[in-house]
């Protein structure tokens, strides 16, 4: 038998303006990875029936699976439906469960419902009704000469959970093999230089493969292995995976954590860790990411942004004679700063920064985009000096913020770590 394969093809006007992001593919892309689903193409077109019909000829001459999003609303430019039942042959036909779905939705939120929205009702003969608990369209899937549709929502509220709890069983019971993923997280090394360290081994492993994707200040390494199934697929990994953190033990700071902020809170949880942050350039950026983080409460009391060298003095403790000496930008305030910070909050860990941001401010013995981090505690202290400038763009102060608060995250979990 043929081995799947699938084609996203998104549906709406407002995408190809840029209006909205396509998330939509990303959560699609990533359902169909774990299921083992081949995916080479995915397609974004606009609401007219004509590109839209030559959209799904296309995505049917090289894949048996097409899955769209969107254009299933109650408006006339709302085509997907009739594009895709008219591409296989069959009539639209009242669907009676989802017409009083609809109705119900529309009495529960307390309006009215209007004549157009009967034509969501409206769905292919023979077709599995997907059924809509977060909106008013249902979704359907159709199949025939061994050709699969697959029509969702656009809404993401909506698509998200009606491809997860009823698509993607569907799919499953056709697919093969699966695959699975674990992502290895890397923080203080760029993309090249890890991959020409693991150059070798990327081009010579098959099964599991290891493949790198970049990001802001740090690389994610993901390790996916294909199998009958997902105990096998995780006996495959496991060495790999365990592999790279022996190999890697000050880089790693996680596997399958979603960052920085919930690597260092989990890592504070296992060690009965507090930390407070004192923040001068970042602005509350580090306390921002940590409260982000379910079950920050536990690990987090208190963050002091300070601004200006009087609160640095009085709040935090900074001796005047270290601002009048070295300044607010330089690693001995930086030191005092987490030190201060750490026992006002009576917590074990304190982090600090300070620095330039930007895009003004900057001097030539201080440029734009230098920044100290300090941490503090009982048992590591030190400070990191950092030049985070990356050119003359629009958001460079933004991104200066955020890799210095990434590193102060890490200099937590580094910490906590020591402990």
């Amino acid at each position: 038998m043929k081995k799947d394969s699938a084609e996203i093809l998104c549906v709406g006007t407002e995408i190809l303006l840029g209006n909205i992001v396509n998330t939509n593919s990303a959560v699609i892309s990533r359902g169909l990875a774990q299921l083992g689903i081949n995916m080479y193409h995915h397609t974004v077109v606009g609401d007219n029936p004509q590109r839209l019909k030559e959209a799904l000829e296309i995505a049917f001459s090289r894949n048996n699976i097409v899955i769209t999003t969107g254009g299933l609303g109650p408006t006339y430019d709302d085509l997907t439906k009739e594009t895709i039942a008219e591409y296989f042959g069959v009539p639209l036909e009242l669907h009676s469960p989802s017409l009083v779905l609809i109705k119900d939705f529309f009495k529960r939120i307390g309006r009215e419902m209007t004549e157009n929205n009967i034509k969501q009702a409206l769905l292919p003969k023979g077709c599995i009704v997907l059924e809509n608990h977060n909106g008013t369209a249902p979704g359907a899937i159709i199949e025939g000469e061994g050709r699969t549709a697959v029509m969702l929502p656009g809404p993401p509220r909506e698509m998200e959970p009606m491809f997860r709890e009823q698509v993607m069983p569907y799919l499953e019971k056709r697919s093969q093999q699966v695959l699975r993923s674990h992502c290895v997280y890397f923080f203080g090394i760029g993309e090249s230089a890890l991959e020409q360290q693991l150059r070798e081994r990327m081009i010579s492993m098959e099964n599991p493969t290891l493949a790198p994707y970049a990001k802001d200040g740090e690389v994610m390494l993901r390790v996916t292995a294909s199998a009958k199934d997902e105990m096998q697929a995780e006996a495959l990994l496991k060495p790999a995976v365990d592999q790279l953190v022996k190999e890697f033990p000050t880089l790693i700071y996680g596997v399958d954590v979603d960052n920085l902020q919930t690597a260092a809170v989990g890592e504070l949880s296992k060690k009965g860790l507090k930390v407070a942050t004192a923040e001068s350039c970042t602005g509350g950026y580090i306390s921002k990411r940590i409260t982000e983080v379910a079950g920050s409460s536990q690990v987090f009391d208190c963050g002091v942004t300070s601004y200006a060298n009087e609160i640095k003095e009085k709040v935090l403790g900074v001796s005047h004679e270290t601002l009048q000496t070295y300044g607010a930008v330089s690693p001995q305030t930086a030191r005092e700063m987490a030190q201060g910070v750490r026992e006002l909050a009576g917590a074990d860990i304190g982090v600090s920064t300070t620095g330039i941001a930007g895009p003004g401010g900057g001097t030539p013995e201080k440029p734009v985009g230098l920044v100290y981090v300090g941490v503090s505690s009982p048992w590591h202290s030190e400070v990191i000096t950092l030049h985070l400038a990356r050119g003359n763009y629009d958001n460079e102060r933004e991104l200066i913020r955020y890799l210095a608060a990434s590193h102060a995250l890490h200099l937590v979990i580094k910490t906590a770590k020591l402990k």
